[in-house]
């Protein structure tokens, strides 16, 4: 079936057993005039009379088969390039449709994005070690699936294409007889576009819809807005669209289907918001917030709100952030003690290290995973060079990564297993 087809047999009768995000690299037509490359960041495009117009570039690793693909369909040359926000896999392909335009005898295209991902492309070219570090632990367990960040001698590639033209809060183009009217929305990231295609009654949502619950909560990543988020998908369904074309995942047709996603997603990080706010003003501390706010696990048992990329818990976090700071509410936290230092006189008073981690295997094989984790961590902190310390460290942590859903939680305690059967 194609790809409509299959979005809406998916959302219309549940069906959790088919992925709704693919790396292909193919091509398919979604509309007169109109496709869609899915990859590990799809790229959306657009045939006018005056070139070609796309949305998102792919990622630095996927550009060679993405721009395949491409060219499968249309020889006509790239008039506009726009970033729906500045991610590596939405951008780093850039280089290589400007290169293959090029070689064609083509002008460079315009890009355009929000005024804030040049800022955002400057910061990570100044952390270039901490992306790369960060990324290596998020995505280095899923290489198979090509995960464009992690190729490539930078975090973000050379030969990215800058943006030539930017906006503010709304941008109307027009290219040959393509309308588009640009909106800027914080979400994901403070330099998200999104877009309204009038004629093609389409939204181009970029990240705002990627087929698992919002990417919100990121633990490694800088701050993100889920009441924004939400409010910007209220906006999306006031205009009524007819066609949904995400960053991630399958497209989406029909009205009503769409307005029913919509609403569902912004009603879930809607009520996680208030319930985070409404406990802070309450006097609640965060680890007090962590362990009460939930979501409705029906909301999370639908297609595209399943927590398998981010989760609502990490979300809790970054509400609390947002409105709170850094500080947790536990005194103690204010102003630590070094962790290896705590954790060497818990092990004094508990009887040394091997009986924390001991103590440890025996919480996690009860299904204790939480807990497990803290006192095999204390151990590991107090005698960081001990085998068997690592040893159950290893085995607890990779127990742990295995009851987990979030690709982010699973790939953290995938990476701390890894860490310590290499010193066990």
């Amino acid at each position: 079936m194609d790809l409509l087809e299959l979005s809406s047999s998916i959302i219309d009768e549940r069906r959790l057993d088919e992925r709704a995000v693919r790396v292909t690299n193919e091509l398919s037509e979604i509309a007169d005039r109109l496709a869609m490359i899915e990859s590990f960041s799809n790229v959306v495009a657009f045939d006018t009379d005056d070139g070609l117009v796309l949305f998102d570039a792919s990622g630095k690793a996927t550009a060679g088969p993405v721009v395949a693909s491409l060219r499968g369909w249309s020889d006509d040359p790239v008039r506009t390039l726009v970033y729906t926000h500045g991610h590596v896999d939405h951008v780093g392909g850039s280089g290589a449709i400007v290169a293959d335009g090029r070689a064609r005898g083509h002008r460079d295209p315009m890009v355009v994005g929000h005024e804030n991902v040049q800022a955002r492309f400057e910061r990570y070219r100044a952390t270039d070690g901490w992306n790369r570090s960060i990324n290596e632990r998020q995505f280095g367990g899923a290489r198979r699936a090509g995960p464009a960040m992690l190729d490539g001698e930078r975090f973000l590639p050379d030969d990215v294409a800058e943006c030539s033209s930017t906006f503010r809060d709304r941008s109307g183009l027009r290219v040959g007889d393509l309308r588009i009217e640009l909106r800027h929305a914080r979400g994901e990231t403070d330099d998200h576009a999104w877009a309204w295609i009038p004629d093609h009654r389409a939204v181009v949502v970029g990240d705002f819809l990627v087929w698992a619950f919002p990417n919100a909560g990121n633990p490694q990543k800088v701050q993100r807005y889920p009441g924004e988020w939400a409010a910007a998908l209220r906006e999306m369904a006031a205009l009524g669209p007819e066609l949904l074309l995400p960053a991630h995942g399958l497209p989406i047709g029909g009205r009503q289907r769409i307005a029913d996603v919509l609403d569902t997603i912004a009603g879930a990080l809607e009520r996680l918001v208030a319930d985070v706010v409404d406990a802070m003003n309450a006097g609640a501390t965060l680890d007090e917030i962590v362990h009460s706010v939930r979501v409705d696990p029906d909301v999370l048992s639908l297609p595209f709100l399943r927590p398998t990329y981010d989760e609502p818990e990490f979300v809790v976090r970054n509400v609390w952030r947002l409105y709170g700071g850094w500080w947790d509410g536990d005194p103690a936290q204010l102003k630590p003690a070094p962790r290896s230092t705590l954790a060497t006189e818990l092990a004094e008073l508990a009887g040394g290290t091997a009986v924390l981690a001991e103590r440890a295997r025996v919480l996690s094989e009860g299904g204790d995973h939480r807990l497990a984790c803290h006192l095999v961590e204390l151990a590991a902190q107090a005698a960081p060079d001990d085998p068997d310390v690592h040893d159950a460290r290893a085995t607890i942590y990779d127990a742990r990564r295995r009851t987990e859903t979030s690709l982010m939680a699973k790939a953290i305690y995938r990476t701390a297993a890894t860490e310590s059967a290499d010193r066990s």
